[in-house]
């Protein structure tokens, strides 16, 4: 079995580059591409960590054969914290949502967080604000969406969603095809 080319496999399936494979498994961009030349070997744990980040595991990994998994508990979550930007958390929902049609992750804003600006693509995109108020940003348009209400977009122009509130902000966003 050729471990860097199943590796560089998954990242392409599941539409990530070497640097936001990094950026998941907190390795660096170098380390990755030198795994998947077959230049470098990981470590079980490292190896374990990047399956995760890929929606993956070791069994599934190594086996021919995995059945598709259906519920999703907490321990099967990735989460990524980001004070700098975000003020907050991204936690992916699926973990192998990267190679299925859609992908829902959980977006925590504090005061003052805004997520990374994403450029038109096709699909679409659904947010639903479980806590606080958002300002979802569609080129030069502003929209407030307050807890309980809901968007829906096709993303023609450049958009992110920024809290400009006091209080933490949370909401639930699914993208087609996934872009996270």
């Amino acid at each position: 079995m050729d471990i860097g080319e199943k590796l560089r496999t998954l990242r392409l399936q599941r539409n990530l580059t070497q640097e936001e494979m990094a950026d998941r498994c907190e390795l660096s961009k170098g380390f990755i591409s030198q795994v998947e030349r077959n230049l470098a070997s990981p470590s079980i744990a490292t190896l374990t960590d990047m399956l995760e980040a890929l929606g993956s595991s070791l069994t599934e990994f190594f086996s021919e054969r995995g059945d598709e998994k259906l519920v999703f508990s907490q321990g099967d979550m990735f989460v990524k914290e980001d004070e700098e930007q975000l003020r907050g958390s991204i936690t992916w929902l699926v973990p192998d949502a990267q190679k299925n049609r859609m992908e829902p992750i959980l977006v925590a804003l504090g005061e003052g967080g805004v997520t990374q600006e994403m450029p038109p693509h096709e699909g679409e995109e659904f947010g639903f604000v479980l806590q606080g108020t958002v300002t979802l940003r569609v080129g030069s348009k502003r929209y407030r969406v307050r807890a309980g209400e809901s968007f829906c977009l096709h993303p023609r122009e450049n958009h992110c969603i920024a809290n400009d509130g006091k209080r933490e902000a949370r909401f639930l966003w699914v993208s087609t095809p996934p872009n996270f």
